[in-house]
Protein backbone atom coordinates (compact mmCIF):
# COMPACT_ATOMS: atom_id res chain seq x y z
CA UNK A 1 0.00 0.00 0.00
CA UNK A 2 1.94 2.71 -1.05
CA UNK A 3 0.48 6.59 -1.18
CA UNK A 4 2.47 9.55 -0.82
CA UNK A 5 0.05 10.70 2.31
CA UNK A 6 -1.65 8.08 4.55
CA UNK A 7 -5.03 9.70 6.57
CA UNK A 8 -5.33 8.81 9.71
CA UNK A 9 -7.81 9.12 12.01
CA UNK A 10 -7.15 9.34 15.98
CA UNK A 11 -9.92 7.48 18.47
CA UNK A 12 -9.57 9.61 21.54
CA UNK A 13 -8.32 13.21 22.33
CA UNK A 14 -6.78 13.61 25.05
CA UNK A 15 -3.20 13.30 26.58
CA UNK A 16 -1.60 10.82 24.25
CA UNK A 17 -3.32 12.05 21.03
CA UNK A 18 -1.63 15.37 22.13
CA UNK A 19 1.62 14.05 21.23
CA UNK A 20 0.44 11.48 18.58
CA UNK A 21 -1.09 13.55 16.17
CA UNK A 22 1.74 16.32 16.19
CA UNK A 23 4.31 13.33 15.53
CA UNK A 24 2.22 11.43 12.75
CA UNK A 25 1.96 14.90 11.07
CA UNK A 26 5.30 15.68 11.59
CA UNK A 27 6.51 12.65 9.69
CA UNK A 28 5.69 14.65 6.27
CA UNK A 29 4.00 10.92 5.29
CA UNK A 30 0.78 10.97 7.24
CA UNK A 31 -1.88 13.14 8.26
CA UNK A 32 -4.65 12.88 11.18
CA UNK A 33 -7.87 13.84 9.02
CA UNK A 34 -10.36 12.28 11.14
CA UNK A 35 -10.90 12.79 15.00
CA UNK A 36 -13.28 10.64 17.26
CA UNK A 37 -14.16 11.85 21.02
CA UNK A 38 -16.50 11.21 23.31
CA UNK A 39 -16.27 15.01 24.28
CA UNK A 40 -17.98 17.16 21.82
CA UNK A 41 -15.82 18.45 19.06
CA UNK A 42 -16.47 20.08 15.87
CA UNK A 43 -14.48 20.44 12.38
CA UNK A 44 -14.45 24.32 12.71
CA UNK A 45 -12.37 23.67 16.37
CA UNK A 46 -10.48 21.01 14.98
CA UNK A 47 -9.61 22.91 11.91
CA UNK A 48 -8.85 25.96 13.91
CA UNK A 49 -6.16 23.88 16.32
CA UNK A 50 -4.18 21.84 13.68
CA UNK A 51 -4.69 24.53 10.69
CA UNK A 52 -5.84 22.24 8.03
CA UNK A 53 -9.40 20.65 7.91
CA UNK A 54 -10.27 17.78 10.39
CA UNK A 55 -13.29 16.01 11.10
CA UNK A 56 -15.10 15.26 14.25
CA UNK A 57 -16.78 12.22 14.61
CA UNK A 58 -19.30 11.62 18.04
CA UNK A 59 -19.98 8.08 16.13
CA UNK A 60 -17.37 5.53 16.58
CA UNK A 61 -18.36 3.27 14.02
CA UNK A 62 -18.47 6.21 11.38
CA UNK A 63 -14.66 7.21 11.81
CA UNK A 64 -13.40 3.00 11.48
CA UNK A 65 -15.72 3.24 8.55
CA UNK A 66 -14.67 6.24 6.88
CA UNK A 67 -13.19 5.33 3.38
CA UNK A 68 -10.56 7.86 3.15
CA UNK A 69 -9.12 6.92 5.96
CA UNK A 70 -5.87 4.27 5.93
CA UNK A 71 -5.05 4.11 9.49
CA UNK A 72 -7.08 4.06 12.67
CA UNK A 73 -5.03 5.12 15.69
CA UNK A 74 -6.17 4.04 19.13
CA UNK A 75 -5.53 6.47 21.91
CA UNK A 76 -8.26 5.46 23.94
CA UNK A 77 -8.45 4.25 27.82
CA UNK A 78 -6.57 0.67 27.90
CA UNK A 79 -9.90 -1.07 28.63
CA UNK A 80 -11.20 -0.21 24.99
CA UNK A 81 -8.24 -1.10 22.77
CA UNK A 82 -9.46 -4.62 21.76
CA UNK A 83 -13.21 -3.81 20.75
CA UNK A 84 -11.64 -0.95 18.99
CA UNK A 85 -9.00 -2.97 17.03
CA UNK A 86 -10.93 -5.53 16.15
CA UNK A 87 -13.38 -3.48 14.64
CA UNK A 88 -10.68 -1.68 12.93
CA UNK A 89 -8.50 -4.61 11.31
CA UNK A 90 -12.38 -5.87 10.38
CA UNK A 91 -12.82 -2.87 8.07
CA UNK A 92 -9.45 -2.98 6.47
CA UNK A 93 -7.87 -0.12 8.35
CA UNK A 94 -3.83 -0.44 9.72
CA UNK A 95 -3.64 0.14 13.36
CA UNK A 96 -1.57 2.28 15.60
CA UNK A 97 -2.37 1.41 18.78
CA UNK A 98 -0.98 2.64 21.96
CA UNK A 99 0.13 -0.33 25.25
CA UNK A 100 -1.69 -2.07 26.93
CA UNK A 101 -2.93 -4.14 23.83
CA UNK A 102 -5.10 -6.20 26.28
CA UNK A 103 -5.88 -6.59 30.31
CA UNK A 104 -6.38 -10.28 29.53
CA UNK A 105 -5.17 -13.33 27.47
CA UNK A 106 -8.85 -13.75 26.10
CA UNK A 107 -8.69 -10.40 24.64
CA UNK A 108 -5.12 -10.54 23.30
CA UNK A 109 -5.84 -14.15 21.73
CA UNK A 110 -8.72 -12.52 19.98
CA UNK A 111 -6.61 -10.03 18.70
CA UNK A 112 -4.37 -11.98 17.53
CA UNK A 113 -7.00 -14.03 15.64
CA UNK A 114 -8.68 -11.15 13.54
CA UNK A 115 -4.40 -10.09 12.79
CA UNK A 116 -4.36 -13.59 11.12
CA UNK A 117 -7.33 -13.02 9.43
CA UNK A 118 -6.77 -9.94 7.79
CA UNK A 119 -3.89 -8.38 5.84
CA UNK A 120 -3.23 -4.86 7.85
CA UNK A 121 -0.23 -3.67 9.05
CA UNK A 122 0.39 -2.94 13.07
CA UNK A 123 2.35 -0.30 15.18
CA UNK A 124 1.78 -0.97 19.26
CA UNK A 125 3.19 1.98 21.19
CA UNK A 126 6.09 0.45 22.36
CA UNK A 127 7.96 3.30 21.94
CA UNK A 128 10.82 3.16 24.13
CA UNK A 129 12.34 0.45 21.61
CA UNK A 130 12.56 3.59 19.09
CA UNK A 131 14.40 5.69 21.49
CA UNK A 132 18.22 7.13 21.10
CA UNK A 133 19.19 4.89 24.19
CA UNK A 134 17.73 1.49 23.05
CA UNK A 135 18.51 2.37 19.55
CA UNK A 136 22.20 2.39 20.65
CA UNK A 137 21.99 -0.74 23.04
CA UNK A 138 20.67 -2.53 20.18
CA UNK A 139 23.72 -1.30 17.72
CA UNK A 140 25.92 -2.38 20.52
CA UNK A 141 23.86 -5.93 20.92
CA UNK A 142 23.92 -6.57 16.96
CA UNK A 143 27.91 -5.60 16.77
CA UNK A 144 28.43 -8.35 19.46
CA UNK A 145 30.30 -5.99 21.39
CA UNK A 146 29.05 -7.69 25.27
CA UNK A 147 28.91 -10.82 23.65
CA UNK A 148 26.18 -13.44 24.49
CA UNK A 149 23.68 -11.71 26.61
CA UNK A 150 23.34 -14.50 30.15
CA UNK A 151 21.54 -11.78 32.31
CA UNK A 152 19.48 -8.81 31.95
CA UNK A 153 17.71 -6.51 34.18
CA UNK A 154 15.40 -3.96 33.05
CA UNK A 155 13.37 -1.54 35.93
CA UNK A 156 10.42 0.84 35.54
CA UNK A 157 10.42 3.56 38.67
CA UNK A 158 7.45 5.91 38.11
CA UNK A 159 5.53 7.45 40.89
CA UNK A 160 2.17 7.68 40.00
CA UNK A 161 0.10 9.43 42.66
CA UNK A 162 -2.65 11.99 42.86
CA UNK A 163 -0.53 14.33 41.01
CA UNK A 164 0.08 12.21 37.76
CA UNK A 165 -2.71 13.20 35.14
CA UNK A 166 -3.64 9.42 34.82
CA UNK A 167 -4.06 8.39 38.25
CA UNK A 168 -8.22 9.35 38.14
CA UNK A 169 -8.30 6.02 36.06
CA UNK A 170 -4.96 3.65 36.55
CA UNK A 171 -5.09 3.35 39.74
CA UNK A 172 -8.41 0.71 39.34
CA UNK A 173 -7.81 -2.73 38.54
CA UNK A 174 -10.44 -2.95 35.77
CA UNK A 175 -9.23 0.54 33.67
CA UNK A 176 -5.29 -0.31 34.32
CA UNK A 177 -4.97 -3.92 35.16
CA UNK A 178 -1.31 -4.01 37.02
CA UNK A 179 1.43 -2.33 37.61
CA UNK A 180 2.60 -4.30 35.03
CA UNK A 181 0.21 -3.49 32.22
CA UNK A 182 -0.37 -0.20 32.98
CA UNK A 183 3.12 1.07 32.94
CA UNK A 184 5.57 -1.25 33.70
CA UNK A 185 4.96 -3.06 30.13
CA UNK A 186 7.87 -1.06 28.29
CA UNK A 187 10.40 -2.12 31.06
CA UNK A 188 9.13 -6.04 29.78
CA UNK A 189 9.10 -5.06 26.71
CA UNK A 190 12.55 -3.81 26.64
CA UNK A 191 13.80 -6.92 28.74
CA UNK A 192 12.94 -9.01 25.73
CA UNK A 193 14.60 -6.61 23.30
CA UNK A 194 17.85 -7.06 24.97
CA UNK A 195 17.14 -11.14 25.27
CA UNK A 196 16.68 -11.16 21.21
CA UNK A 197 14.98 -14.37 19.56
CA UNK A 198 15.33 -16.53 23.62
CA UNK A 199 12.17 -17.53 24.05
CA UNK A 200 10.58 -17.20 27.76
CA UNK A 201 9.79 -20.25 29.59
CA UNK A 202 8.99 -19.73 32.97
CA UNK A 203 7.89 -16.61 35.32
CA UNK A 204 8.02 -16.01 38.57
CA UNK A 205 6.39 -12.99 40.12
CA UNK A 206 5.71 -11.40 43.29
CA UNK A 207 3.91 -7.96 44.41
CA UNK A 208 3.80 -5.47 47.11
CA UNK A 209 2.70 -2.36 47.69
CA UNK A 210 3.83 1.52 49.31
CA UNK A 211 2.16 2.16 53.13
CA UNK A 212 2.43 6.08 51.92
CA UNK A 213 -1.37 7.24 51.97
CA UNK A 214 -0.50 8.78 48.50
CA UNK A 215 -0.70 5.68 46.85
CA UNK A 216 -3.47 4.16 49.14
CA UNK A 217 -6.15 4.70 46.28
CA UNK A 218 -5.28 1.51 44.20
CA UNK A 219 -6.94 -1.74 44.27
CA UNK A 220 -3.95 -3.77 43.14
CA UNK A 221 -0.81 -4.21 44.10
CA UNK A 222 1.81 -0.89 42.82
CA UNK A 223 5.28 -2.90 42.87
CA UNK A 224 5.82 -6.10 41.07
CA UNK A 225 9.49 -7.67 40.54
CA UNK A 226 9.06 -10.55 37.72
CA UNK A 227 12.29 -13.43 37.58
CA UNK A 228 12.23 -14.67 33.68
CA UNK A 229 13.57 -17.90 32.89
CA UNK A 230 14.43 -18.40 29.15
CA UNK A 231 14.51 -21.80 27.22
CA UNK A 232 18.45 -21.61 26.52
CA UNK A 233 19.22 -20.67 30.25
CA UNK A 234 19.23 -17.40 30.33
CA UNK A 235 17.77 -15.05 33.20
CA UNK A 236 16.08 -11.77 33.45
CA UNK A 237 14.37 -9.89 36.20
CA UNK A 238 12.01 -7.18 35.25
CA UNK A 239 10.40 -4.31 38.19
CA UNK A 240 7.39 -2.00 37.75
CA UNK A 241 7.21 0.35 40.56
CA UNK A 242 4.40 2.91 40.36
CA UNK A 243 4.61 4.12 44.03
CA UNK A 244 8.54 5.25 44.30
CA UNK A 245 8.68 8.88 45.58
CA UNK A 246 11.58 9.79 43.38
CA UNK A 247 12.74 11.04 39.70
CA UNK A 248 11.42 8.68 37.11
CA UNK A 249 13.86 6.28 36.10
CA UNK A 250 14.48 3.60 33.35
CA UNK A 251 16.56 1.24 35.22
CA UNK A 252 18.67 -0.88 32.45
CA UNK A 253 21.58 -3.86 32.86
CA UNK A 254 22.83 -6.29 30.79
CA UNK A 255 25.73 -8.67 31.70
CA UNK A 256 26.81 -10.62 28.86
CA UNK A 257 30.41 -12.92 27.89
CA UNK A 258 31.82 -10.23 26.57
CA UNK A 259 30.87 -6.94 28.47
CA UNK A 260 28.10 -5.14 30.28
CA UNK A 261 26.03 -2.12 29.81
CA UNK A 262 24.43 -0.20 32.72
CA UNK A 263 22.02 2.71 31.55
CA UNK A 264 24.48 5.02 29.15
CA UNK A 265 27.35 3.14 30.16
CA UNK A 266 29.10 0.34 28.81
CA UNK A 267 32.53 -1.93 29.13
CA UNK A 268 33.60 -4.67 26.19
CA UNK A 269 36.70 -6.64 25.98
CA UNK A 270 36.09 -6.67 22.20
CA UNK A 271 37.27 -3.23 22.27
CA UNK A 272 41.12 -3.07 22.84
CA UNK A 273 42.69 -0.50 25.32
CA UNK A 274 39.42 -0.11 27.57
CA UNK A 275 39.78 0.20 31.15
CA UNK A 276 37.94 -2.37 32.89
CA UNK A 277 37.88 -0.31 36.24
CA UNK A 278 35.43 2.48 34.65
CA UNK A 279 32.78 2.94 32.30
CA UNK A 280 32.89 3.90 28.59
CA UNK A 281 29.77 6.38 28.19
CA UNK A 282 27.28 6.24 25.24
CA UNK A 283 26.91 9.54 24.20
CA UNK A 284 22.48 9.04 23.90
CA UNK A 285 19.38 10.64 25.82
CA UNK A 286 18.16 8.29 28.46
CA UNK A 287 14.76 6.89 28.68
CA UNK A 288 13.76 9.42 31.75
CA UNK A 289 10.48 10.72 31.24
CA UNK A 290 6.84 9.00 31.52
CA UNK A 291 5.45 12.31 29.77
CA UNK A 292 4.15 11.59 26.20
CA UNK A 293 5.58 14.28 24.44
CA UNK A 294 9.12 13.45 25.42
CA UNK A 295 8.18 9.86 23.50
CA UNK A 296 9.95 9.20 20.31
CA UNK A 297 6.59 8.47 18.27
CA UNK A 298 7.84 10.43 15.29
CA UNK A 299 10.82 7.94 14.53
CA UNK A 300 8.71 5.19 15.58
CA UNK A 301 5.56 6.19 12.82
CA UNK A 302 8.64 7.08 10.47
CA UNK A 303 9.38 3.27 10.59
CA UNK A 304 5.46 2.33 10.55
CA UNK A 305 4.81 4.33 7.29
CA UNK A 306 7.62 3.06 5.93
CA UNK A 307 7.06 -0.01 6.48
CA UNK A 308 3.37 0.62 5.38
CA UNK A 309 4.58 1.86 1.70
CA UNK A 310 6.49 -1.23 1.17
CA UNK A 311 3.69 -4.09 2.61
CA UNK A 312 5.66 -5.11 5.33
CA UNK A 313 5.56 -5.46 8.55
CA UNK A 314 7.19 -2.25 10.61
CA UNK A 315 10.17 -3.48 12.25
CA UNK A 316 10.41 -3.68 16.44
CA UNK A 317 6.69 -2.77 17.38
CA UNK A 318 4.14 -4.67 14.88
CA UNK A 319 1.54 -6.45 16.75
CA UNK A 320 3.92 -10.26 16.87
CA UNK A 321 6.18 -8.33 18.62
CA UNK A 322 3.81 -6.78 21.29
CA UNK A 323 1.75 -10.04 21.84
CA UNK A 324 5.16 -11.67 22.79
CA UNK A 325 5.75 -9.30 25.52
CA UNK A 326 1.61 -9.04 26.79
CA UNK A 327 2.18 -13.09 26.58
CA UNK A 328 4.54 -12.68 29.47
CA UNK A 329 3.09 -10.17 31.37
CA UNK A 330 -0.42 -11.85 31.77
CA UNK A 331 1.57 -14.84 32.91
CA UNK A 332 3.80 -13.12 35.33
CA UNK A 333 0.77 -11.47 36.37
CA UNK A 334 -1.09 -14.58 37.27
CA UNK A 335 1.82 -15.56 38.80
CA UNK A 336 1.81 -13.16 41.18
CA UNK A 337 -1.50 -13.79 42.03
CA UNK A 338 -1.36 -17.62 42.37
CA UNK A 339 1.89 -17.19 43.90
CA UNK A 340 3.80 -19.77 41.91
CA UNK A 341 5.78 -19.86 38.85
CA UNK A 342 3.89 -20.30 35.32
CA UNK A 343 4.89 -21.96 32.47
CA UNK A 344 4.97 -20.10 28.87
CA UNK A 345 4.11 -22.22 26.42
Amino acid sequence: MNKAIYNVGVIGHGWVASAHIPAINATGKARVTAVYSARPLTDAELTAKYGYPVKAYSDLDALIGDPSLDVIDICSFPKEHPAQFIAAAKAGKHVIVEKPLALNPGDLARMSQVVKETVIKTCVCFEVRYSAQFRSIKAILDAGLLGEIHFAEVDYYHGVGPWYGQFRWSHLKAEAGSSLLSAGCHAMDALLLLMGEAQPVEVTSYSTSSKSAYFAPYDFPTTQISIIKFADGRIGKTTSCLDCLQPYYFHTHAVGSHGSLLDDKFHSTKLGGLNKARWSHLSCGLVDSGDVKDHPYESQFNAFFDALATGQEMPLTSFADAARSHRLIHAADQSAVEGRPIRID
